[in-house]
């Protein structure tokens, strides 16, 4: 009998642990995606910068370890390289490739990456606008919507297109824009908006034809 009764009070005490779960808040949710965000900052050694700092020369310093935060969207961002050609203007539409890794900041783990043998060949291709200043992107191709199932661009990865420039090499010494962003499920992918997951992506940007 007593055995029985520890057998019942074990099995009450998972039900009452998985009910307890099972009725995480949204608010719960999103402190846990602030802990996973700053735990990233302080483990990577970051330096957050203002808007205003970052403003005077829209420049991070990679040596520094300095990331801006946009407080509008909550996006981190740090510019590893300006890349070659120019901006994407006011008014214009262009096809852009993307490499990049996908890591999840609660889990510490890698989600998805073009960079690796595989897909070597195949950058993820999108569209952009330009309307006043305004970024607007479809995917056209890639592993991104194959994973997700939509042809939406999260919207954390059109926040760089202000501040970097989108070229192809053509000449010895071009490089391509790279950047580093940290992005919470408000600026991410579907799935990350579903499961309130904040992600960090490193994201190569070149014109394409």
């Amino acid at each position: 009998m007593k055995n029985f009764t520890s057998i019942l009070c074990a099995i009450v005490l998972v039900t009452l642990l998985a009910a307890c779960h099972d009725t995480e808040t949204y608010a719960d949710q999103k402190k846990r995606e602030r802990t996973a965000i700053k735990a990233f900052i302080q483990e990577q050694g970051i330096n957050v910068i203002s808007e205003s700092e970052f403003k005077r020369d829209s420049i991070t310093d990679s040596s520094k370890k300095e990331f801006v935060l946009f407080e509008n969207t909550g996006v981190y961002m740090q510019i590893v390289r300006k890349g070659c050609g120019k901006k994407i203007e006011q008014g214009e539409t262009a096809n852009v490739l993307c490499r990049f890794n996908e890591y999840n900041l609660l889990t510490d783990s890698l989600i998805l990456s073009n960079n690796i043998l595989a897909f070597s060949s195949i950058p993820d291709k999108m569209t952009v606008t330009n309307t006043l200043g305004t970024f607007t992107a479809s995917f056209i191709s890639g592993i991104m919507t194959s994973q997700y199932q939509t042809t939406a661009v999260p919207a954390g990865w059109l926040v760089p297109l202000s501040y970097v420039n989108v070229g192809r090499m053509v000449e010895e010494g071009d490089q391509l824009a790279k950047v580093r962003i940290i992005v919470p499920h408000s600026q991410g992918t579907s799935a990350a908006l579903a499961n309130v997951t904040p992600c960090y992506y490193e994201i190569t940007y070149e014109r394409g034809l």
